[in-house]
């Protein structure tokens, strides 16, 4: 008898793939890329560690989801980190120490700027990597999700996507506008990801980002030269809403109306109110609460559009053994594959 002929999805955790499940990648529809990386994290370091943290955890969460149902039944697989991006994350964090150090202010010192274009380098060879392994996925017929590292670890992903589903949308949740241009010198930075989706991916219809609420003037002015390819829904624009009596189902539905028919979600986990996520690299006062997360997500499903992949990025274990970071992240990453499966049709 196979093991998924014994698998009891109401008992305890029997298996070692992601959230318990017995299922391989190559037979589950749902394929989840751990990508280990933060070099460019500037604040604080640890997301390297999200998706080690978020497979620990999703051991503990209940497959039976109240409002998805049971998307574990098409099968769901976590890949194994590439060892190869693991060597690359720790000599481009061993580099970037000096750069960030020096506040991207290089010029005139070789070593430095050494350092910034080996970083700059492999970056790029991650971009690559990634991008390759989540197409090849896409290829299989496969539902594609990328678990961060920092959010720039995830631009791969996303390329991929925006190549397989041309004109789609990316719901943007964060509290970063992301839309730096090559901050401190690093051209993928976790702080300019949006930016390079926005000037590198043709793709890409629209970027509509949510729960905004730490982000500079020229990111402003940069989103609205767009002429409406971007378009933010900030914290304090929802908030202002929901203190004047809306609901947040009617705030969510105008979110939801910015957005193509081919949806792809990219879910900073600082996004979210940092009680929630206090070991995250750059935690923000206010947000959404998990609750409104989920709801909003809920709301793309119920437009009927189509969520063709995700990413789900920035989470940090704590020290000590805390594992909070990682239990909220694995339950926000059941819900985002939940959402997805059920906005296909699958049950």
């Amino acid at each position: 008898m196979s093991a998924s002929s014994q698998f009891d999805p109401s008992g305890p955790a029997a298996y070692g793939g992601i959230f318990g499940l017995p299922h391989s990648a190559e037979e589950a529809r749902v394929v989840l890329v751990p990508v280990p990386w933060e070099p460019t994290t500037s604040y604080r370091k640890g997301t390297a560690g999200g998706p080690a943290a978020i497979r620990e955890a999703s051991l503990q969460v209940d497959l039976f989801d109240v409002q998805t149902g049971r998307p574990y039944e098409v099968g769901i697989a976590m890949l194994e980190e590439d060892p190869e991006i693991v060597r690359w994350n720790a000599e481009a964090c061993a580099a970037s120490e000096p750069v960030i150090a020096a506040a991207g202010e290089v010029a005139g010192d070789p070593a430095l700027e050494a350092k910034l274009e080996r970083v700059n380098a492999l970056s790029r060879l991650l971009n690559a990597r990634l991008e390759a392994t989540v197409a090849g996925l896409i290829g299989q017929g496969k539902l594609v999700g990328t678990v961060g590292g920092d959010h720039a670890s995830v631009y791969g992903a996303i390329a991929a996507h925006a190549a397989a589903y041309p004109g789609l949308g990316i719901l943007h949740v964060d509290a970063h506008a992301d839309l730096r241009v090559a901050y401190e010198g690093f051209e993928d930075s976790h702080a300019s990801i949006m930016y390079n989706v926005a000037t590198r991916l043709p793709g890409v219809a629209r970027l509509v980002q949510v729960g905004l609420r730490d982000l500079s003037e020229d990111e402003i002015a940069f989103a609205r030269r767009s002429e409406g390819r971007i378009v933010a829904f900030t914290d304090p624009e929802i908030s202002a809403r929901l203190f004047d009596g809306e609901s947040f189902n009617k705030v969510a539905d105008a979110i939801v109306e910015q957005l193509p028919q081919q949806v792809y979600v990219s879910f900073d986990i600082d996004g979210l109110d940092p009680s929630l996520c206090p070991n995250t690299g750059t935690p923000v006062p206010g947000g959404l609460s998990f609750q409104q997360a989920i709801a909003l997500l809920s709301r793309v499903c119920k437009s009927g559009r189509r969520i063709v992949g995700f990413d789900l990025n920035e989470v940090a274990p704590g020290k000590d053994g805390d594992d909070w970071d990682g239990n909220v992240g694995a339950r926000v990453l059941y819900k985002l594959i939940g959402f997805m499966v059920g906005s296909q049709g699958s049950r």
